[in-house]
């Protein structure tokens, strides 16, 4: 419910507050007043868009506020699901910056737009004249039997249950698009991998082959120096290893005393001990009479080509060779992945087609059911609203493809005289008719689905005398559900709302600006003859003005 509404540098209006009570409450006054201007400010608090031309003054922010009593309307999730703090006295804020930037907030926390928006969805519902003209629309009227009376939970798992087979469609078009392209690169992945599985990459045995290729490139060199250390240090008359013997073979004389000499003795026989491998080895260089060349040729045909192959795929390492190779080899796997993954989704889709189908049969025959209730009920409102010949049908086409509501096209057909014959609303009802029609869909949708707030912007539009009096007491009776705010131009409306609100223009300092007031008894009894009357109130108008009023 809404409790009060706040507005400050909005339009015509410099500042003002205004507190709501449950039940049927009017606003009234003069044309230009500013009772649209209430409207379009309490439509920032719930998602509009906003631009700064709308600011009374330009050089100040526009701040509009409004206070809702959510304690009864099981908010807590969405509250929760926003991480925001929940109150049974939420405020909805709107502020517009001169800069043109706009900021929303709930509860002090700013949130996007969107968030305001849909909480403002759940606080209140704002008819128009805009949205009487809806009332020939075929999707709007879907709406209307399904609010009315179609399971809800039809309705959602319906509607659940196509998403994600809309959303399974388009990832079965994307897998497909990835398989395509996979198929025509196949060949191309095939060939690079068993390019790269025809050398032996591994990064150990390729440092092993740029090593020996250092080897085998200078065997000369290496086997010369190989043969002069053996000669110097075991086959020349004054040979290392000849002189390190002899000495050693002198500490072994002395060793018994001194405890040193039998160290050194010790450290002799080590060296002559490695010195002798170490000429081994060496030897085995100078022994080394294989092949070079042919050797060489192999090795460096292995790492040419391994060059090659990092120049080609522009990389420095063996390692990324390798992670390319599996690369590729994850990629022809993934197209055969690809191909088992579209199977298991058509045949998944094609189960999900089916239970669609055999959802929206049975929401078609709730809906068949529905509408039929509603035809009935509504041709009763219409009677009450001084049209006891209307006649009101809902015609159903079905259609080829399942769409987000199912296969369900209606029409609401219609005729205001006996013996018309009924037609589309859109080509038959005039401005009044089209007027009482939404308000009796209204009183029945509204039955149904309790909003907490329901705002009607000039629902009388083409009605007067008697049958604005019926489409007041429709008002009042719908505000037994619902709290109602009507802004209206016809006193037998306005007399029936439990409370009545009253714009009016005043100029300050040279500049005209919108206010609203809450009228007393006397001051309504005044306002509602002024309604009746042309220039002069008579008494006989406030008579008939208290008359009115009850």
């Amino acid at each position: 419910m809404l409790k009060a509404l706040y507005i400050s540098n909005y339009a015509l209006i410099k500042k003002l507050g205004i507190e709501f009570g449950s039940g049927f409450s009017a606003i009234t006054g003069e044309t230009g007043a500013g009772k649209s201007i209430l409207l379009g400010a309490l439509a920032l608090i719930l998602g509009k868009r906003a631009d700064t031309s709308t600011l009374f003054d330009s050089g100040k922010k526009c701040v509009v506020e409004g206070v809702f009593d959510v304690s009864d309307l099981g908010l807590s999730n969405f509250f929760d699901a926003n991480d925001l703090d929940f109150d049974d006295s939420t405020i909805l804020r709107r502020e517009i910056l001169p800069s043109g930037k706009s900021r929303a907030f709930i509860n002090d926390t700013p949130v996007n737009l969107n968030v305001i928006k849909e909480l403002g969805s759940f606080l209140v519902d704002v008819h128009s004249q805009y949205e009487t003209l809806k009332l020939g629309d075929s999707i709007f009227q879907l709406e209307v039997i399904d609010r009315f009376g179609t399971k809800v939970k039809l309705v959602d798992e319906y509607h659940d249950k196509f998403v994600k087979y809309r959303s399974d469609l388009k990832l079965l078009e994307k897998l497909k698009e990835q398989n395509d392209k996979a198929g025509r690169d196949e060949d191309y992945y095939s060939f690079q991998l068993n390019e790269l599985d025809s050398i032996n990459l591994n990064e150990e045995e390729f440092d092993d082959l740029v090593e020996k290729e250092k080897y085998l490139s200078h065997a000369g060199e290496v086997k010369q120096i190989a043969e002069k250390s053996v000669q110097l240090m075991a086959e020349s008359d004054e040979s290392v290893l000849d002189k390190i013997s002899e000495i050693y073979e002198d500490f072994a004389r002395i060793s018994d005393f001194h405890k040193q000499f039998r160290e050194i003795r010790d450290r002799l026989k080590s060296q002559v001990i490695e010195l002798k491998d170490v000429v081994s080895e060496i030897e085995g260089f100078v022994l080394d009479t294989g092949d070079e060349s042919a050797n060489l040729q192999q090795i460096n045909d292995i790492l040419n080509n391994i060059y090659s192959l990092q120049q080609k795929h522009n990389v420095n390492s063996v390692s990324e060779l390798i992670a390319l190779r599996e690369e590729f080899r994850d990629r022809l796997g993934n197209i055969s992945v690809l191909g088992d993954k579209i199977e298991v989704l058509e045949k998944e889709l094609n189960l999900d087609l089916e239970a669609l189908n055999g959802l929206a049969e049975k929401l078609s025959e709730t809906r068949r059911k529905s509408a039929a209730a509603f035809a009935n009920s509504l041709r009763k409102q219409l009677a009450k609203l001084g049209m006891p010949d209307a006649d009101f049908t809902v015609n159903f086409t079905k259609l080829t493809d399942l769409n987000a509501k199912g296969f369900d096209k209606i029409d609401f057909l219609f005729s205001a005289n006996r013996g018309s014959a009924k037609a589309e609303i859109s080509k038959i009802a005039s401005g009044g008719e089209l007027s009482r029609l939404m308000l009796a869909v209204k009183s029945l949708v509204g039955s149904r689905k309790l909003l907490p707030t329901i705002i009607f912007d000039e629902i009388d539009t083409g009605v007067s005398g008697e049958i604005a009096g019926k489409v007041g007491n429709m008002l009042r009776q719908m505000s037994e559900n619902h709290q109602l705010i009507a802004i209206s131009h016809l006193p037998q409306i306005a007399a029936k709302a439990s409370s009545h609100y009253f714009v009016y223009k005043e100029d300050i300092n040279s500049r005209t600006t919108s206010n609203i007031r809450i009228l007393n008894k006397d001051e309504r009894i005044e306002e509602i003859a002024k309604m009746l009357s042309d220039e002069n109130v008579s008494n006989a108008a406030r008579e008939t003005a208290m008359a009115l009023i009850g």
